[in-house]
């Protein structure tokens, strides 16, 4: 077999795509992963969106604001008197573009060490299979075409524009732009209270923004169970995010120095708000062009996404898809699944993801996590449930933290305790989730949770003690 031919061919190195990459390595077939994500000097930064303009930058700019908001507010009731605070973005976005670098540094280092070959460029079909596979055409950095007998393409998606007012990332900003304003805007507009609209929102607010969100649903995060959505709506409106539901975008207009947003409130009354800098979260569009789909006979959907089957095979044999550019939720980590899964179907192996149970984060303070059914979808599927609930307030390692908002909520089903879903706003939600994701794969029931030591004093008791609240004998509130 020459270096120009290998038995998987992956198009894209994000979280989908390096991890399906690898993988597959591991498997024991010939891989190459083709990516044409660059940095400032032009070279390979492999780890797509997520890597680049999205989990990973948004995490580090979440975490410095967090700290700076600390410092100017909370640390003087830990007896930590700070004098003479003061912002140094230019630091503050230099450590981020850091940590990205690590995180692009790390995915080529993994592909060394699992001889993957990586080539940097834009992978495309070229053509429809021949006896040696699919040829896939690279352009850019690197200029070939090689062969691959199993394509996986995992190209991600892009940042959904408002009609009419396309990102030039100056002053109307997608999450690229959101990630690097250069100074912080005296007054930010943000359209979308979605993940990232939520979690822009509250870098920018921390460190000094006056921040207004608009979004277009007359609810707030709909996706999320009500009960928690209504607790972080106070929240959030409380810390300083000036929150508008049930508004429809006129226009969006740029000046000079600012954009100004024409809209319609709930109640049908006409709006102004002028901005320094509009940050637009209203969805993501599969990112399939330039893909040169057509030349080799790949289905798309009508909304542009890559049609493929329970098990991430396309209408072409041997060719698979996964992540963003597929139906499904638009999550890192559920890509990484698909990958992992796909690879060991090429293998012959029974690779299997489970969207019931992936988890969901909203990385604000507090954060928000959850998995499986909202009690509204139990109510709308007739299912008979049980709730409930702890407050973080109740928790002793919240009250050594100095962060006693928010709280766990489980639901179990009314007859055999199999729970159903757990629903956390609070400290730590992200990594607190786990436990519930690992319980609903084996089928656990609440009282499996409320039996199980867990230890003290950590934020995890507030899971235990809201899966004793199911049978209503919690024993810390």
């Amino acid at each position: 077999m020459s270096n120009k031919q290998f038995d998987v061919v992956v198009i894209g190195a994000g979280p989908g795509g390096y991890i399906a990459a690898i993988r597959a390595a591991q498997l024991g077939f010939s891989v190459a992963c083709i990516d044409e994500w660059a940095n400032e000097k032009g070279g390979p930064a492999p780890g797509g969106t997520c890597t680049n303009v999205g989990c990973i930058p948004s995490k580090a700019l979440l975490q410095s604001s967090e700290h700076f908001e600390h410092a100017g507010h909370a640390f003087k009731e830990h007896g930590i008197d700070v004098a003479g605070l003061s912002l140094n973005l230019p630091q503050m976005l230099k450590r981020k573009n850091t940590v990205v670098k690590q995180n692009n540094d790390g995915i080529l280092f993994l592909f060394k060490k699992n001889k993957v070959t990586f080539f940097h460029g834009r992978g495309a079909f070229a053509g429809a299979a021949t006896g040696e596979g699919y040829p896939i055409e690279i352009s850019g950095p690197t200029a070939e075409t090689i062969t691959g007998k199993q394509i996986i393409v995992a190209t991600g998606s892009n940042a959904r524009a408002l009609p009419g007012a396309p990102f030039d990332e100056k002053l109307i900003l997608s999450n690229t732009g959101a990630l690097a304003i250069e100074g912080v805007p005296a007054k930010l507009g943000v359209i979308g209270a979605g993940v990232i609209g939520l979690e822009m929102g509250s870098v920018w607010r921390r460190l000094g923004a006056e921040v207004t969100v608009l979004e277009g649903l007359p609810t707030f995060l709909g996706a999320v169970d009500e009960q928690i959505a209504k607790e972080a709506f106070k929240m959030f409106t409380k810390q300083g995010l000036g929150i508008h539901l049930g508004v429809k975008i006129d226009s969006v207009t740029t000046g000079g120095d600012n954009v100004t947003v024409k809209y319609t409130n709930a109640k049908g009354e006409a709006q102004e708000g002028t901005f320094d800098k509009l940050i637009v979260s209203i969805g993501r569009t599969p990112n399939t062009n330039g893909l040169n789909a057509d030349k080799a006979g790949l289905q798309l959907d009508e909304r542009g996404f890559i049609a493929v089957d329970g098990d991430c095979k396309t209408n072409l044999p041997n060719v698979w898809a996964i992540g963003d550019v597929v139906r499904g939720p638009m999550l890192a980590h559920k890509a990484e699944e698909e990958g992992v899964a796909v690879a060991e179907r090429i293998a012959g192996q029974h690779g299997h993801t489970n969207f019931d149970t992936i988890p969901w984060v909203i990385y604000t303070s507090p954060e928000i996590a959850w998995v499986g059914r909202t009690e509204q979808q139990l109510k709308a599927d007739g299912v008979a449930y049980k709730a409930g609930t702890f407050p973080f307030l109740a928790n002793g390692r919240a009250r050594a933290l100095g962060d006693t908002s928010g709280m766990v909520k489980f639901l179990a089903d009314a007859t055999t305790d199999e729970i159903l879903g757990v629903h956390i706003i609070g400290p730590m939600a992200s990594e607190l989730i786990s436990e519930a994701v690992v319980a609903m794969e084996f089928k656990a029931s609440a009282e499996d949770i409320a039996r199980i030591c867990h230890a003290h004093p950590s934020l995890s008791e507030a899971t235990k003690e809201a899966a004793l609240a199911i049978d209503k004998r919690t024993l810390n509130f």
